[in-house]
């Protein structure tokens, strides 16, 4: 699966080489994207690169070379050549990257609602569950039951791999595992991403940065809203 930047880069380098058989520089890259720096480019052609569509020549200057291209990459070109995302997952063949394992990428994806940043850190004010806003998620990480997205802010979770920026994937609900990272109502008016403990009778909300203190409740201080079940993250 390919994120739009990734794609959106992947075209831009196909079509500049079908020009003048030359790579963009990181420069053009980053124009052309509009990303403010080049960072935000090398970590895009080490994704691609991973996944098994471009291969950079050592010792070479512009060195690109396109191996690989979506299944789907005619129909999704835009007029004169520019680049343009359509569909909202990308069909990717990453046999090669794989050896020879077939991997087959769903293209469905079901819009959920974005309702609001959630704090991994200090707890923030109750969420507004409006749904005004939606974002695209692959259908098969859903599983039954209702879903929403939330923004991460913080990062007291970044031993799990969760950073400042990112959008989870949460299922809704009101119990949840101990041991199982939750979207947790603390005093009906603070909202915190963290992982449950359940000690006795009390509820400890616990980050998985060392910066950060677990905190210890009552049971009736915490509501469960929903627990964990996917990440996206754009690049």
């Amino acid at each position: 699966m390919l994120t739009r930047k990734q794609y959106e880069l992947l075209l831009f380098i196909q079509d500049r080489q079908g020009e003048g058989g030359v790579s963009p520089s990181f420069d053009e890259m980053k124009e052309a994207l509009g990303l403010k720096s080049k960072s935000g480019i090398h970590r895009l052609i080490s994704a691609l690169e991973e996944r098994g569509f471009i291969r950079r020549l050592p010792h070479r200057a512009r060195a690109i070379e396109v191996i690989r291209l979506p299944e789907n990459f005619e129909a999704a070109r835009a007029p004169r050549g520019r680049a343009r995302f359509q569909p909202n997952v990308i069909r990717g063949d990453f046999s090669a990257a794989l050896a020879g394992r077939e991997v087959t990428v769903a293209a469905d994806a079901v819009d959920l609602p974005m309702l609001g940043r959630i704090a991994a850190g200090t707890p923030i004010e109750a969420l507004k569950m409006d749904g005004a806003a939606k974002v695209p998620v692959p259908a098969g990480m859903l599983g039954a039951g209702e879903h929403y997205a939330l923004e991460v802010a913080g990062d007291s979770m970044v031993d799990a791999g969760i950073l400042d920026g990112d959008t989870v994937v949460i299922q809704r609900c009101e119990t949840a595992d101990s041991g199982t990272i939750v979207v947790a109502l603390v005093d009906e008016n603070e909202v915190t991403l963290k992982r449950l403990r359940r000690k006795g009778n009390a509820i400890a909300l616990e980050p998985a940065n060392a910066k950060y203190e677990t905190r210890i409740f009552g049971p009736d201080k915490v509501r469960v809203q929903g627990k964990l079940i996917g990440l996206l993250r754009q690049y």
